[in-house]
């Protein structure tokens, strides 16, 4: 009998330190990982925040230079423009510079926003235009005399 105390006890102390030895690891991974987590989460949060002003700053200070870039090549044509019609000496030559002024000043004049091209198409003209019916595609592929284009309706398919 002194024999078997030790068969079974060994197996329930075994059983009793590896839940304990469980116990204190799950503890202790479940009080530092939140705070973990959350120190990570947080230094996330803070990088995207700062990523999103510096995007912020950029576009500003991009529009501004754009602006400022826009207003100087204004003032350059102007400057040309009076140039023009101060040095040139006889009227054809200012009639030609000043022609050419315009005429690059038309060309590069924006975009017309979508809410002016909306309210053109609104016009009369415009609905005339858009009234009309458009003609269907044409089939110019190759072909021999009286095969049917790809654009047919029977096109492809196997007769039986």
């Amino acid at each position: 009998m002194d024999n078997s105390i030790p068969v079974w006890l060994l197996p329930l102390l075994s059983f009793i330190v590896g839940v304990a030895v469980t116990l204190l690891v799950t503890r202790m991974m479940r009080n530092g990982s939140p705070a973990n987590t959350e120190n990570r989460l947080d230094d996330l949060q803070q990088r995207f925040d700062s990523y999103q002003d510096e995007v912020v700053a950029h576009f500003s200070t991009t529009a501004e230079l754009v602006n400022k870039l826009t207003e100087n090549y204004h003032n350059v044509q102007e400057h040309l423009l009076q140039s023009a019609e101060r040095l040139a000496l006889d009227e054809s030559t200012r009639q030609r510079l000043l022609n050419s002024l315009v005429d690059t000043k038309a060309l590069e004049r924006p975009q017309e926003p979508a809410a002016a091209s909306a309210a053109k198409a609104d016009t009369p003209v415009a609905k005339e235009e858009s009234a009309e019916i458009p003609e269907p595609p044409r089939d110019y592929a190759n072909k021999e005399e009286g095969e049917v284009g790809t654009l047919d309706e029977s096109f492809g398919l196997k007769k039986d």
